[in-house]
Protein backbone atom coordinates (compact mmCIF):
# COMPACT_ATOMS: atom_id res chain seq x y z
CA UNK A 1 0.00 0.00 0.00
CA UNK A 2 3.01 2.21 0.61
CA UNK A 3 4.19 2.39 -2.77
CA UNK A 4 0.97 3.93 -3.91
CA UNK A 5 0.88 6.62 -1.45
CA UNK A 6 2.82 9.04 -3.42
CA UNK A 7 0.61 8.70 -6.36
CA UNK A 8 -2.47 9.32 -4.50
CA UNK A 9 -0.93 12.34 -2.61
CA UNK A 10 -0.07 13.57 -6.63
CA UNK A 11 -3.37 12.75 -7.59
CA UNK A 12 -5.47 14.57 -5.02
CA UNK A 13 -2.65 17.98 -5.48
CA UNK A 14 -3.21 17.73 -8.49
CA UNK A 15 -7.14 17.42 -7.84
CA UNK A 16 -6.33 20.96 -5.55
CA UNK A 17 -4.60 22.60 -8.19
CA UNK A 18 -7.35 22.15 -10.39
CA UNK A 19 -9.80 23.41 -8.41
CA UNK A 20 -8.84 26.96 -8.83
CA UNK A 21 -11.03 28.41 -11.26
CA UNK A 22 -9.16 31.16 -12.40
CA UNK A 23 -12.20 32.69 -14.27
CA UNK A 24 -12.94 33.77 -11.16
CA UNK A 25 -9.89 34.44 -9.56
CA UNK A 26 -9.24 36.67 -12.76
CA UNK A 27 -11.98 38.09 -12.75
CA UNK A 28 -11.78 39.56 -9.39
CA UNK A 29 -8.27 40.51 -9.72
CA UNK A 30 -9.23 43.00 -12.07
CA UNK A 31 -12.02 44.07 -10.73
CA UNK A 32 -15.07 42.75 -13.44
CA UNK A 33 -17.91 40.56 -13.26
CA UNK A 34 -18.16 37.14 -11.65
CA UNK A 35 -18.54 35.06 -15.19
CA UNK A 36 -20.92 33.19 -13.59
CA UNK A 37 -23.45 35.79 -13.83
CA UNK A 38 -23.23 36.59 -17.63
CA UNK A 39 -23.21 34.80 -20.54
CA UNK A 40 -22.92 31.00 -20.26
CA UNK A 41 -22.67 31.41 -17.14
CA UNK A 42 -19.31 28.94 -17.31
CA UNK A 43 -16.20 30.02 -15.58
CA UNK A 44 -13.96 29.48 -18.53
CA UNK A 45 -12.04 31.59 -21.17
CA UNK A 46 -14.82 31.62 -23.27
CA UNK A 47 -17.18 32.79 -21.07
CA UNK A 48 -14.69 35.77 -19.87
CA UNK A 49 -13.88 36.68 -23.37
CA UNK A 50 -17.59 37.56 -23.85
CA UNK A 51 -17.05 40.71 -21.10
CA UNK A 52 -15.02 42.05 -23.72
CA UNK A 53 -11.43 42.15 -21.80
CA UNK A 54 -9.61 40.07 -23.91
CA UNK A 55 -6.47 39.93 -21.85
CA UNK A 56 -8.27 38.76 -18.85
CA UNK A 57 -9.63 35.97 -21.09
CA UNK A 58 -5.99 34.84 -22.69
CA UNK A 59 -4.90 34.76 -18.83
CA UNK A 60 -7.60 32.41 -18.23
CA UNK A 61 -7.10 30.51 -20.94
CA UNK A 62 -2.98 30.02 -19.81
CA UNK A 63 -3.45 29.51 -16.38
CA UNK A 64 -6.40 26.94 -17.07
CA UNK A 65 -4.27 25.05 -19.43
CA UNK A 66 -1.15 25.38 -16.61
CA UNK A 67 -3.27 23.52 -14.33
CA UNK A 68 -3.85 20.72 -16.35
CA UNK A 69 -0.32 20.72 -17.88
CA UNK A 70 1.59 21.17 -14.64
CA UNK A 71 0.84 17.93 -12.23
CA UNK A 72 1.59 16.00 -15.86
CA UNK A 73 4.98 17.10 -16.40
CA UNK A 74 6.31 17.31 -13.21
CA UNK A 75 5.43 13.66 -12.82
CA UNK A 76 6.59 12.41 -16.01
CA UNK A 77 10.21 14.16 -15.42
CA UNK A 78 10.22 13.28 -11.64
CA UNK A 79 7.89 10.78 -10.92
CA UNK A 80 9.99 7.90 -11.77
CA UNK A 81 11.58 8.38 -8.30
CA UNK A 82 8.66 7.29 -6.50
CA UNK A 83 7.16 4.43 -9.01
CA UNK A 84 4.83 6.83 -10.77
CA UNK A 85 5.13 6.48 -14.18
CA UNK A 86 3.04 7.82 -17.53
CA UNK A 87 -0.30 5.99 -16.30
CA UNK A 88 0.08 8.05 -13.17
CA UNK A 89 0.86 11.12 -15.47
CA UNK A 90 -2.29 11.09 -17.30
CA UNK A 91 -4.74 10.18 -14.26
CA UNK A 92 -3.09 13.29 -12.30
CA UNK A 93 -4.07 15.17 -15.67
CA UNK A 94 -7.44 13.67 -15.29
CA UNK A 95 -7.47 14.71 -11.17
CA UNK A 96 -6.58 18.42 -12.59
CA UNK A 97 -9.64 17.86 -15.20
CA UNK A 98 -11.85 16.84 -12.61
CA UNK A 99 -10.48 19.54 -10.42
CA UNK A 100 -11.77 22.35 -13.00
CA UNK A 101 -15.39 20.61 -13.37
CA UNK A 102 -15.89 20.18 -9.87
CA UNK A 103 -13.75 22.67 -7.88
CA UNK A 104 -13.39 22.06 -4.18
CA UNK A 105 -13.16 25.89 -3.46
CA UNK A 106 -16.27 26.85 -5.80
CA UNK A 107 -18.88 24.83 -4.54
CA UNK A 108 -18.22 22.10 -6.78
CA UNK A 109 -19.71 24.65 -10.00
CA UNK A 110 -16.74 24.85 -12.07
CA UNK A 111 -16.09 25.04 -16.28
CA UNK A 112 -16.14 22.84 -18.54
CA UNK A 113 -12.72 21.68 -18.86
CA UNK A 114 -11.17 22.11 -22.27
CA UNK A 115 -8.25 24.28 -21.84
CA UNK A 116 -7.32 22.37 -19.08
CA UNK A 117 -7.97 18.52 -20.61
CA UNK A 118 -5.51 20.52 -23.78
CA UNK A 119 -2.87 21.28 -21.30
CA UNK A 120 -3.34 17.48 -19.32
CA UNK A 121 -2.39 16.57 -23.60
CA UNK A 122 0.45 18.79 -23.56
CA UNK A 123 1.87 17.18 -20.93
CA UNK A 124 1.21 13.68 -21.91
CA UNK A 125 2.46 14.18 -24.99
CA UNK A 126 3.47 17.77 -27.08
CA UNK A 127 2.29 16.25 -30.15
CA UNK A 128 -0.52 14.79 -28.92
CA UNK A 129 -1.62 18.36 -27.59
CA UNK A 130 -0.64 19.73 -31.09
CA UNK A 131 -2.93 17.36 -33.37
CA UNK A 132 -5.91 17.66 -30.97
CA UNK A 133 -5.49 21.67 -30.26
CA UNK A 134 -5.11 21.95 -34.27
CA UNK A 135 -8.53 19.89 -34.37
CA UNK A 136 -10.30 21.79 -32.35
CA UNK A 137 -8.75 25.22 -34.16
CA UNK A 138 -9.99 24.18 -38.22
CA UNK A 139 -13.15 23.62 -36.58
CA UNK A 140 -13.19 26.51 -34.00
CA UNK A 141 -12.81 29.09 -37.44
CA UNK A 142 -14.66 26.96 -40.17
CA UNK A 143 -17.80 27.08 -37.92
CA UNK A 144 -16.73 29.74 -34.73
CA UNK A 145 -18.40 27.73 -32.52
CA UNK A 146 -15.95 26.94 -29.53
CA UNK A 147 -18.63 24.17 -28.16
CA UNK A 148 -18.48 21.94 -31.09
CA UNK A 149 -14.58 22.56 -31.68
CA UNK A 150 -14.28 21.13 -28.09
CA UNK A 151 -16.56 18.32 -28.83
CA UNK A 152 -14.94 17.60 -31.95
CA UNK A 153 -11.35 17.64 -30.30
CA UNK A 154 -12.79 15.62 -27.60
CA UNK A 155 -13.42 12.81 -29.56
CA UNK A 156 -10.44 12.39 -31.47
CA UNK A 157 -7.29 12.99 -28.67
CA UNK A 158 -7.83 9.51 -27.88
CA UNK A 159 -8.12 8.48 -31.41
CA UNK A 160 -4.92 10.09 -32.22
CA UNK A 161 -3.60 8.54 -29.11
CA UNK A 162 -4.04 4.89 -30.58
CA UNK A 163 -3.26 5.71 -34.00
CA UNK A 164 0.27 7.74 -32.73
CA UNK A 165 0.82 4.66 -30.68
CA UNK A 166 3.93 2.90 -31.23
CA UNK A 167 4.91 5.03 -33.46
CA UNK A 168 4.91 8.81 -32.19
CA UNK A 169 4.83 7.40 -28.47
CA UNK A 170 4.41 3.94 -26.59
CA UNK A 171 0.88 3.19 -25.38
CA UNK A 172 -0.06 2.92 -22.32
CA UNK A 173 -3.38 1.23 -21.32
CA UNK A 174 -4.00 3.61 -17.86
CA UNK A 175 -2.94 6.66 -20.38
CA UNK A 176 -5.82 5.18 -22.56
CA UNK A 177 -8.29 5.49 -20.12
CA UNK A 178 -7.86 8.77 -18.43
CA UNK A 179 -7.79 10.35 -22.03
CA UNK A 180 -11.13 8.68 -22.83
CA UNK A 181 -12.76 9.80 -19.38
CA UNK A 182 -11.67 13.34 -20.06
CA UNK A 183 -13.39 12.97 -23.84
CA UNK A 184 -16.32 11.39 -22.23
CA UNK A 185 -16.86 14.33 -19.34
CA UNK A 186 -16.03 17.05 -21.57
CA UNK A 187 -18.69 16.05 -23.93
CA UNK A 188 -21.48 15.53 -21.09
CA UNK A 189 -20.33 18.72 -20.02
CA UNK A 190 -21.37 20.18 -22.91
CA UNK A 191 -24.89 18.80 -23.48
CA UNK A 192 -26.73 21.86 -23.23
CA UNK A 193 -24.50 22.98 -26.01
CA UNK A 194 -25.48 20.12 -28.13
CA UNK A 195 -28.81 20.75 -27.28
CA UNK A 196 -28.56 24.39 -28.31
CA UNK A 197 -26.14 23.51 -31.55
CA UNK A 198 -29.32 20.83 -32.57
CA UNK A 199 -32.01 23.95 -32.16
CA UNK A 200 -29.17 26.71 -34.26
CA UNK A 201 -29.31 28.54 -30.88
CA UNK A 202 -25.80 28.58 -30.22
CA UNK A 203 -23.64 31.40 -29.64
CA UNK A 204 -20.73 32.23 -32.22
CA UNK A 205 -16.87 32.77 -31.14
CA UNK A 206 -16.96 36.72 -30.91
CA UNK A 207 -20.34 37.34 -29.39
CA UNK A 208 -21.25 39.23 -26.32
CA UNK A 209 -24.60 37.78 -25.45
Amino acid sequence: MSSYFPSLIAIVLSYLLGSLSFAVIVSKTLGMADPRSYGSKNPGATNVLRSGNKGAALATLLLDALKGWVPVFLIQQFGAAWDMGPGTAAVAGLAAFLGHLYPVFFGFQGGKGVATAAGALFGIDPLLGLATGATWLIIAVFFRYSSLASIVAAFFAPAYYLIGGQIAWPLDLMVLLALVSISLLLVWRHRENIRRLAAGTESRLGSKK
